[in-house]
């Protein structure tokens, strides 16, 4: 296997040390990392590349450059790819030599962006970089680090799209100051599922409010980047984005979230004393077999509420329709596509890096950081197994 090259490589690398001393650590290092880790490649696919055996977990499949930034200088990498092969949490291959470059990695370029949206001297930021990764970065490399990050999260949010089967739409809010005062932001973001089953962060935009024109323009540029062939749109009921995809998508079933529809209920309700047993009512239809079924039974909660609360009888019935699309779908989707929970994870991921910052200097400030937090996310995501089975029917 690839141990045995482990001795002329060892040797190389000692013969160039000898030679040229310290200034080619960073090529010595690349190499035994290199080394090291197509080693682990083996190691885990239980093979060496091409060799037949009954116990091969996976096959090589190439490599990935990549370039570590080090205390000895910029290191040259070649990651090894595999193909067929996953973990117990269907995660592909990657190197555990070089995990904890990865989260200093992502420390350092987030420490930036968090640092940099409040307005933090570079200086200051030179010293939280500095604890988190272990490097001594200038002031001078702080900014260009903070453009380049711009440029490669814009790249990201601009980078073209093809077809979506679902497309899940949902915003949250972050505090930022405009023209003077303190306003709160809407953050809108879209994920979709590919026709392969696989999820995605489609892209985000910061934006003065949830109104039409705001979620009509952030839709029109999915469209414009290559979306299409969406089947099914899961969101809540939020007037602005209601308007914004009628005009937008006006051929596409809506699914109303079933979660916020619950919830927007509760406000039909005369006494707080019948929400439990309102809200038990409400998922028993939402837990219906096929369209049918869950018509009757809709039919029946709202006769049962005519007398004691007519207000609510009539809101159900008009409302509670558009929160079963999703009965005209496989039903081994419905679970995911009956709310826009899916979004649940990137909204707290969001929070959790935006409360470190709490008052955002501007839109374009808070931009970087979600951008940055929903990259890191979409691409965990597209790496994992199927989020859907496809083929189910």
């Amino acid at each position: 296997m690839t141990h045995q090259e482990e001795s002329p490589v060892l040797d190389h690398v000692m013969a160039m040390l000898i030679e040229h001393g310290p200034a080619v650590m960073a090529n010595a290092f690349a190499i035994i990392m290199n080394l090291a880790m197509q080693i682990e490649r083996e190691q885990t696919l239980k093979a060496e590349s091409h060799q037949r055996t009954a116990d091969r977990q996976g096959y090589a499949n190439g490599f990935k450059t990549k370039t570590l930034h080090t205390r000895v200088g910029e290191v040259p990498l070649r990651i090894p790819q595999t193909r067929g092969y996953h973990d117990e949490e269907g995660r592909p291959f990657y190197p555990k030599s070089l995990e904890r470059g990865v989260r200093s990695e992502r420390a350092m370029t987030l420490a930036v962006a968090e640092m940099y949206v409040q307005g933090v001297s570079t200086r200051k930021v030179t010293t939280i970089v500095e604890k988190l990764c272990g490097l001594e970065v200038t002031s001078t490399l702080v900014s260009r680090a903070a453009a380049e990050l711009d440029e490669e999260l814009a790249a990201w949010r601009n980078r073209p799209l093809g077809e979506i089967v679902y497309l899940v739409l949902d915003a949250r809010y972050e505090k930022i100051r405009h023209g003077g005062a303190v306003i709160s932001c809407a953050v809108l973001t879209a994920i979709g599922v590919t026709p392969d089953g696989k999820r995605s962060v489609l892209g985000c935009s910061v934006e003065l409010s949830e109104a039409e024109h705001h979620w009509r323009s952030f839709l029109q540029r999915l469209q414009a980047r290559g979306m299409h062939g969406v089947k099914l749109v899961v969101s809540d009921d939020h007037a602005g984005l209601k308007a914004a995809r009628r005009a937008v998508m006006p051929s596409v079933p809506w699914q109303r979230c079933q979660f916020h529809t619950i919830q927007n209920a509760m406000a039909h309700v005369p006494k707080t004393s019948m929400r439990a047993d309102v809200a038990r009512d409400i998922k028993r239809i939402f837990n219906a077999d096929d369209a049918a079924e869950a018509t009757r039974r809709l039919k029946d909660t709202v006769a049962s509420y005519q007398q004691t609360a007519p207000r609510l009888a009539s809101w159900l019935e008009d409302n509670v329709p558009e929160a079963l699309t999703v009965l005209a779908f496989p039903a081994a989707h419905r679970r995911r596509l009956r709310t826009s929970n899916a979004l649940e994870r990137l909204n707290k991921e969001i929070k959790r890096r935006t409360r470190v910052a709490t008052l955002f200097p501007n839109e374009a400030s808070l931009l970087r950081l979600v951008s940055a937090v929903l990259s890191e996310i979409s691409d965990d995501w597209e790496t994992l197994r199927d989020y859907l089975n496809m083929e189910a029917t």
